[in-house]
């Protein structure tokens, strides 16, 4: 029975699971080692809830019950009680292995460990810890209490209880689950990364501008935000590394990265959240920078 959950990072990913595990009454720590994240993570939190509130989605007693429900902290020896540890790190396979390396010494031998990754091998990263059977993959949508889907990834070794408690748990916090099999990039990054990535060589071989290329999709597929749009909400560094982890791992020349996202990451020019991508997000209105 998971009642108490852990949540490693406090970025965008950390944050919006902390948000959903204390709003549906589980205790949640939530832990990064940037101490300087954590006020920040509580903040955000705290400015989804009162849109919530605003929406009619939640009343402001709620808000204080859960905010109350969430302990923060750096040291990974808050998670000795946890039922469940989710792991929210950057998407970069080595940082993930070092983090499970100095968890799980922490855990007690029932917990269970998940991974947020949106495209890593589940079975790889279960076999770095020492509990395989008792590791999954368990891929939220961003923003995270905004968005219906939890994409649920079983490694080889991953027990059907290990499975059958993140499923439950899944639905507990009000969210659909879709079984991926673990290949590479699962389900939704298989599908959504590639056209991203295609629309960024749409961008590169001058078939159309920023703001074309945007607005086609947009009105000509009825999707909410364009290609380029969403590259930039994502980051261009975590969509340079899904390209990469699908071109490494099934070798198909259409997986190769785009050269324009390579030299957009080289740049520092992530999007949002460093203010520059596809577009310029540092005045009042988003302009293309392209």
């Amino acid at each position: 029975m998971i009642q108490k959950i852990g949540v490693i990072g406090a970025g965008q990913m950390g944050n919006g699971i902390a948000h959903v595990c204390a709003m549906n009454g589980f205790e949640v720590s939530l832990v990064d080692a940037n101490a300087e994240a954590l006020p920040k993570a509580i903040a955000t939190i705290g400015a989804n809830m009162d849109r919530q509130i605003k929406k009619g989605a939640m009343t402001q007693a709620a808000k204080d019950a859960a905010i109350s429900k969430i302990a923060t902290g750096t040291d990974l020896a808050a998670f000795a009680n946890a039922d469940l540890v989710i792991e929210a790190a950057t998407e970069n396979e080595a940082v993930k292995r070092e983090i499970f390396k100095k968890l799980c010494p922490h855990l007690k031998k029932s917990a269970l460990l998940a991974s947020n990754t949106s495209s890593i091998s589940i079975t790889r990263l279960g076999a770095s810890t020492d509990r395989p059977s008792q590791f999954m993959g368990m891929h939220f949508m961003n923003p995270v209490p905004v968005m219906q889907l939890v994409e649920l990834i079983r490694g080889i070794a991953t027990s059907n209880e290990t499975y059958e408690q993140v499923k439950e748990l899944t639905a507990k916090l009000g969210k659909t689950s879709a079984t991926a099999e673990d290949f590479p990039a699962f389900i939704v990054n298989r599908i959504l990364l590639p056209m991203i990535n295609e629309a960024v060589y749409t961008l590169y071989e001058g078939v159309g501008s920023v703001e074309s290329i945007d607005t086609a999709m947009k009105l000509g597929t009825n999707h909410p935000m364009g290609p380029l749009e969403l590259a930039d909400f994502i980051g261009l560094d975590t969509c340079l590394a899904v390209m990469h982890v699908l071109y490494d791992g099934l070798s198909d020349s259409k997986y190769r990265p785009c050269p324009l996202l390579v030299k957009y990451v080289e740049a520092g020019w992530l999007g949002r959240k460093t203010k520059r991508g596809f577009y310029d997000y540092s005045g009042p209105k988003p302009v293309p920078t392209r």
